[in-house]
């Protein structure tokens, strides 16, 4: 009997195992019929009016931004023979600035280059060519054939009236990511920059907007969707966007684009000094003109005597001379000193009208050649 009851047990043991088995390998039999497990949606009201806002710009700007790509040639030398060969040399963003299929960029996205091509908004790309380029300003105008159908021009807007708190928008292709909209505020006005050929860059717009490698070129909006400024470099020590961009203001691009354009423009001559940021001439009291700055040694604006303004261990300052004149041109922001001085060329001699103690006071200097010091900009993307 005792041999009986364990197999008896045993059998019914078996037979709940296999019970349980079917039970855990079908779930579905034992839920109600049509209940899949997902979770029921949760209606939501409309969108907020800043995140329509947004997207509006978004929408309205974003067909105006190109992709670019560039490659370079390049030689090599081995025992028996000279070869070229092409390389990929990088990628940036940029945008249409009018019908006529020219394109707006950074100068160091193109630099170099000996292809580019430029994919526009809806998937189309052009062969580009280059038809000038400021390597002091950071900025380069490309050309595409391409239908006016194609292109749709950025609207313009000014850098002189803006605010810092204004809400700002960049739109460019981060790490070849096309298309990529950031948020966010106008950091800081007045900041001056190193450009890619060493020279400074002033009046430049600081943002914390997300600007990384490859937004290079693309532009900086205000909340109207109006153009504002170029990005063009950010400062970090990963080389990936830390809350500090930098762009060109568009007051300096509609000046010089134009300009490149109808190949009026070359290199600055050097004036010989530099200038102080319009932040802290501002700070100082000075509400037009710009602030000299450090005079080079030997130059034009040396030998005539300019006054440089300085800065003592105690933060004591010196002012120097106040520029309001450059020949004939009144002078009241580094947007008219910039355009005036590319009037003129090297070797040229320039009356400059300067604010010295509250009088007027007149000098002549001769332009020099502008120096290229091919260091590294203090930040770039």
């Amino acid at each position: 009997m005792r041999g009986l009851y364990a197999v008896t047990v045993t059998a019914l043991l078996i037979a709940s195992f296999f019970a349980l088995g079917r039970a855990t390998s079908s779930p579905a039999s034992a839920k109600p019929a049509g209940d899949s497990g997902a979770r029921a949606v949760t209606p939501r009201g409309p969108l907020a009016r800043d995140e329509l806002s947004v997207i509006e710009t978004f929408e309205a700007s974003s067909p105006s931004v190109v992709f670019i790509d560039t490659v370079s040639e390049v030689m090599r030398r081995d025992f028996f023979n000279r070869r070229f060969t092409q390389r990929y040399a990088g990628s940036g963003s940029g945008f249409v600035w009018d019908t006529d299929g020219h394109v707006v960029t950074n100068h160091h996205v193109i630099d170099g280059a000996t292809f580019i091509t430029v994919t526009l908004a809806d998937g189309s790309t052009y062969e580009a060519t280059l038809v000038g380029q400021a390597e002091d300003e950071d900025l380069a105008v490309l050309h595409i054939d391409a239908p006016i159908s194609a292109l749709s021009p950025i609207p313009i807007g000014t850098s002189h009236d803006l605010r810092v708190g204004q809400r700002v928008l960049a739109i460019g292709n981060p790490f070849g990511l096309d298309q990529t909209l950031t948020v966010g505020t106008l950091s800081a006005l007045g900041r001056t920059i190193e450009s890619h050929s060493g020279e400074a860059i002033y009046d430049v717009l600081q943002t914390d907007a997300a600007i990384n490698p490859g937004n290079s070129g693309g532009p900086l909006l205000d909340s109207a969707g109006r153009l504002i400024g170029v990005n063009t470099a950010i400062r970090s020590a990963s080389r990936s966007s830390a809350g500090i961009g930098f762009a060109v203001p568009v007051d300096r691009v509609n000046t010089i684009v134009p300009q490149l354009i109808e190949g009026r423009m070359g290199p600055l001559p050097s004036i010989g000094f530099s200038v102080i940021a319009p932040s802290y001439a501002q700070r100082w009291g000075v509400s037009r003109g710009v602030l000299v700055g450090d005079i080079a040694p030997g130059s034009g604006a040396d030998k005539a005597g300019v006054r440089p303004t300085s800065v003592s261990r105690m933060r004591e300052v010196s002012m120097g001379d106040v520029l309001v004149a450059i020949g004939s041109e009144r002078i009241d922001d580094t947007a008219d000193f910039v355009r005036v001085l590319g009037r003129y060329a090297p070797g040229d001699r320039v009356s400059l009208g300067f604010l010295r103690d509250g009088k007027r006071v007149s000098v002549e200097v001769d332009l020099d050649e502008p120096p290229r010091q091919r260091s590294r900009p203090t930040a770039g993307n």
